[in-house]
């Protein structure tokens, strides 16, 4: 899974922070030959990293002065891992950074700020959302290199096959269309994620929120919130809907049985396009449908924005900092941009990036007719950590194991600690 923050045992981040930080301040460089920076990547090692890798050596080849030392870090190990080697000054020089991962660097001061510099001079080609999204208090930490969100995908074939002629806009359409794919096709309609992040948009079918940051009020256990859950929890029973997979590779069984044609439809981002495209029922990519996920009683549909920037390490020293700032420039590019759509089908986070030889794939084009539903994050530096507590919970009531209150009880519980200043 891309989304959400995993935990990683202490011991395996200082291991990495030990063995994999080549730049920083601790790797000073020399005035009569090139500077070297580390990049820490946490895109996917097999379908993404190949492309990142092929642009460094584009890069290097232009700015004979700097090198870069490439490393590919998991991404359910790299927040945990970079706040262990920043905290002892042996950070890489650049991260690329999760969205939600930025304010929380930016508030102890791990991330430089980045207006006024090389890497921010073509801010106004980019997105003003994202730009937002890559803030903390008036300054912004990170220069967006791929934007993302969750929508319905569905398999064309088998929604036609079941007579169905549009995509749900609603989760009792979904329902319905769901028995109607299992009666004539065999396949399952639908199948839910148990995950905090998949179950968001839930959320914002209800007008609300795990938190309301503004009022600094945790919500996670208000009427809203145990409406929407309740809505997430009626989707794992029913004809057509597939039950819940509590198990550790839940994710990868999922997409398993959409990208062969078992199940008609499920939630998923883009990172993934590139992977539906290689399985049996989309050889033919035009029979991947994308619409923006169902919407809740309150006729508000949408989905957590996600992506990542890349950010520069404020402990390195000036001469790798300003390398830096070079190269993010040169990765957050419209023409690297443009490489990295058509290579990896993810979406660029400029406008002049989109050229119609991107939007010629299905899968992107599809996905940018959504971002305009998606819901970027509060600027809180505790937000994506709130979606641990849910979960350890969510699981366990999909499973039957406790119910609905008493999950969100103890996530509200939870919650508690890591916002101690929000009332509830």
């Amino acid at each position: 899974m891309r989304r959400g923050i995993a935990a990683s045992a202490l011991a395996a981040s200082i291991a990495l922070a030990a063995t994999a930080c080549g730049g920083g301040s601790s790797d000073s460089g020399k005035s009569d030959g090139p500077v070297t920076i580390t990049w820490w990547d946490t895109s996917n090692a097999t379908n993404e990293a190949p492309t990142y890798q092929a642009l460094i050596k584009q890069f290097e080849a232009a700015n004979k002065n700097i090198k870069v030392k490439y490393v590919n870090v998991p991404f359910d190990q790299a927040q945990n891992k970079f706040d262990t080697a920043a905290g002892s000054k042996g950070a890489p020089d650049i991260l690329r950074s999760e969205v939600g991962w930025t304010p929380a660097f930016a508030k102890k001061g791990y991330f430089l700020p980045l207006d006024g510099t090389e890497a921010l001079s073509e801010q106004s080609s980019f997105q003003p959302n994202l730009i937002k999204q890559a803030q903390y208090e008036g300054k912004t930490y990170g220069v967006p290199l791929v934007t993302d969100t969750l929508a319905l995908v569905y398999n064309k074939a088998l929604f036609q096959k079941a007579g169905i002629t549009a995509a749900p806009t609603t989760w009792d359409e979904l329902k319905a269309d769901a028995a109607k794919v299992k009666d004539k096709t065999g396949a399952d309609g639908y199948w839910g994620s148990t995950q905090a992040y998949f179950a968001q948009p839930f959320l914002y079918g209800e007008g609300t929120d795990t938190v309301d940051a503004a009022a600094k009020k945790i919500t996670v256990d208000s009427a809203a919130a145990k409406k929407a859950y309740g809505t997430w929890l009626s989707l794992f029973s029913g004809k057509g809907l597939h039950k819940a997979d509590t198990t550790a590779d839940a994710y990868a069984h999922i997409q398993d049985a959409f990208v062969n044609g078992k199940v008609a439809a499920i939630l998923q981002g883009p990172w993934e396009i590139t992977n539906i495209y290689k399985g049996s029922a989309f050889t033919d990519k035009s029979n991947l449908g994308i619409a923006t996920v169902p919407a809740g009683s309150s006729g508000k549909a949408g989905a957590p924005t996600g992506g990542h920037n890349l950010s520069v390490y404020a402990g390195s020293d000036k001469a790798h900092q300003a390398a830096a700032l070079t190269f993010v420039k040169f990765m957050t590019s419209a023409s690297s941009q443009e490489t990295i759509a058509l290579k990896n089908s993810t979406l660029p986070t400029r406008s002049d990036a989109y050229t119609a030889q991107v939007k010629a794939d299905p899968g992107i084009a599809g996905y940018q007719g959504v971002l305009s539903s998606a819901q970027p994050r509060p600027a809180l530096p505790e937000y994506s950590s709130l979606w641990g507590p849910l979960d350890t919970e969510l699981p366990k009531v999909a499973a039957g194991k406790e119910s609905l209150d008493t999950g969100l009880g103890n996530a509200q519980v939870a919650i508690t600690k890591l916002v101690p200043d929000f009332s509830k």
